[in-house]
């Protein structure tokens, strides 16, 4: 039950302190809505990544510096920031309004939320993961992969995610492997066959990684099997590629449809299936995840729920 509730009337709560959530605030603010963006993990995913080099604009900038100009940039228009974990939301009888709960306490009511809640990476839960967590292992081959040029890498994963991630990562390591907990990897056909094609790659098979080791950075993984005679592989890099899990049980309370992903389903407007609720960034159904594509996914995301706060005002001035 929430203990401290505002009297105040959000236009826009953004549920989500990502790229996509402060990207989204930028546009809200600039259409002069009251606009408040909560999320326990100011950054998200992207301060995990050290260089970012595909975001136009920026050559090279660190995912931190980046998320931080995204973040001053939307403060700068009027944007608040609260630091808090949203643990409920509800919408309310008369249907006009939500109501959403920061950390079990303070109670925050909205005419309209964003859900930019992103996903987290489905972890190897290995001794040394964390430890070594942008020190060598790594989530994402896109974003981190130009750091490893003639190095070893491996992947550790067996879908397409993961065959797609080895192709990708053979334009900067010297030898990558496959790392995998059945017999073979299981991407789609041609994704195999080249996978197959490429002298670069090797697969280990029927092998788990069970730790990471290193100095200042990792350096090595223990396998539960021998490889080549070792149960120890000498790496420069890991990236663990064995899915996501997506953060969508508050939109799924709201009766948000969600897809077998666990994705929310949204069109091409970030608008969902409940009026009044859109989505942006990672959380969302969307193929190509990227921080440029969350951005937008934002942005259309704000324009959304100004219009729609358009279209409705009556109500709210009616106190329907």
């Amino acid at each position: 039950m929430a203990e401290n509730k505002s009297n105040e009337l959000h236009d826009i709560v953004i549920v989500g302190a990502g790229i996509a959530g402060f990207a989204a605030g930028v546009y809200a603010a600039r259409f002069n809505l009251k606009t408040v963006v909560i999320g326990d993990s100011i950054g998200g995913t992207l301060i995990l990544t050290d260089i970012v080099e595909n975001y136009p604009g920026f050559e090279l900038i660190s995912g931190m510096d980046l998320m931080k100009r995204v973040q001053k940039h939307s403060e700068k228009f009027g944007t608040k920031t609260l630091n808090g974990r949203v643990t409920d939301v509800i919408q309310n009888k008369d249907k006009s309004t939500f109501t959403l709960t920061v950390d079990g306490k303070k109670s925050i009511e909205s005419k309209t939320v964003i859900f930019a809640t992103g996903s987290k990476w489905r972890k190897l839960n290995a001794p040394g993961e964390d430890a070594y967590a942008s020190k060598g292992v790594h989530y994402c081959g896109l974003c981190d992969g130009a750091l490893y040029k003639d190095k070893r890498i491996a992947v550790a994963g067996a879908g397409d995610s993961a065959a797609k991630e080895a192709l990708l990562l053979t334009q900067f390591g010297r030898e990558v492997f496959i790392i995998v907990r059945g017999d073979d990897i299981h991407p789609e056909p041609i994704n195999y066959k080249r996978i197959q094609s490429n002298p670069k790659i090797k697969i280990i098979n029927q092998a788990n990684v069970v730790e990471i080791k290193g100095e200042k950075f990792m350096n090595k993984v223990v396998l539960d099997r021998e490889f080549n005679g070792s149960k120890e592989l000498a790496l420069d890099a890991l990236f663990v590629e064995i899915g996501h899990i997506t953060l969508t049980e508050l939109p799924k309370k709201l009766g948000v449809n969600l897809n077998k992903k666990g994705e929310i389903i949204m069109n091409r407007e970030s608008t969902t299936n409940v009026p009044g609720v859109f989505a942006a960034g990672d959380c969302g159904d969307h193929i190509f995840k990227q921080a440029i594509t969350g951005v937008a996914e934002g942005v259309t995301a704000a324009f959304s729920a100004y219009q729609f706060i358009e279209h409705n005002k009556e109500k709210w001035k009616k106190g329907k």
